[in-house]
């Protein structure tokens, strides 16, 4: 279980929605289920993101965004990951509201 968690963590730099979806699709945990739905949409969420700001960087505008985005897209799964080591149940930022 725990390093079920840990591969949906990890798989931001791998197969960001890939790994997700199996987990979600063939677990029976309700714990990782919610947590893999997170995972699928906080990944998809950060893409559109980081592809809008830089697109927007162009026009200078979007830099900064795209800076925060692409730190908040490194940084959260490894909270995650850490959370997972640990045990904790571990909400994505602003998603884990929703998704549950």
């Amino acid at each position: 279980m725990k390093a079920l968690k840990i591969l949906v963590h990890a798989s931001t730099w791998f197969a960001p929605l890939l790994v997700p979806l199996f987990v979600w699709l063939f677990t029976s945990d309700e714990d990782l289920k919610r947590l893999a739905k997170q995972a699928m949409v906080f990944h998809f969420v950060i893409w559109l993101l980081v592809s809008v700001s830089y697109i927007f960087s162009f026009l200078l505008i979007g830099i900064p965004f795209l800076i925060l985005f692409a730190l908040i897209g490194f940084i959260a799964p490894i909270m995650g990951i850490v959370s997972a080591l640990k045990d904790r149940r571990y909400d994505y930022p602003i998603i884990g509201s929703f998704i549950r």
